[in-house]
This record gives structure tokens, sequence and C-alpha cells, in this order.
């Protein structure tokens, strides 16, 4: 009898990944394009409104981005971490941008 690898998830983990579950069971049953349509939709509208609203707009982006990464990081190969952590720095950036460009700031 092969013994089954012990695979520890951290209490954190698991209690996000309890949590996540019925929002995850319903980005599953909407058509494949709508979570990327909101996600461009919230980034682009960040990006136009700049001020408050726009800061507010792409850190909504980023936490989606930081959340979904979160939830399939054991799945992901390097490069795919990468690119991940890569538009959730750029996204932040362009939040950090947006906040100051209102003056909040400094």
């Amino acid at each position: 009898m092969q013994d089954k690898p012990s695979v520890s998830v951290s209490p954190l983990r698991a209690k996000l990944e309890h949590r996540s579950n019925p929002m995850v069971e319903a980005l599953s049953r909407t058509p494949r394009v709508v979570p990327i349509v909101l996600f461009a939709v919230l980034v682009v509208a960040g990006l136009v409104l700049r001020g408050i609203v726009g800061g507010v707009l792409l850190t909504l982006a980023a936490a989606f981005v930081g959340w979904l990464a979160f939830l399939v990081w054991r799945q992901l190969t390097l490069p795919e971490r990468l690119f991940r952590c890569a538009v959730l720095v750029l996204i932040a950036a362009l939040a950090i941008v947006s906040y100051a460009s209102d003056g909040l700031l400094g």
C-alpha cells in the first residue's frame, strides 16, 4: 500500500479557499469571457477616471488578480507565477499613481 503524500495547507489558505468557494463557483458558471471583460473594464475605467475613483477601481482590479493568483498559486508554473506577479505589481503601481495624481499620497 502506497502512502499518500501529505500536503499541508496553512489555516489562512484553508479559510480563504473555503470562503472563496461560492465566488469561484459563481465565476465558473459564467462564460469565460465575462471575468476577463469585467477586469478589463475595471482597469480601463481606472485609467480613464484617475484620482480616487480611478485608484479604487484599479485597487479592485489588483485585489481580483491577487485573489485569483493566491487560489491557484500551487498549480502554476514559474513563468505563470512571474506573469501574475508582474500584472499585480503593474496594476498596484497604476493605482498608486492614480491616488497620487489626486494629491492623496503627499
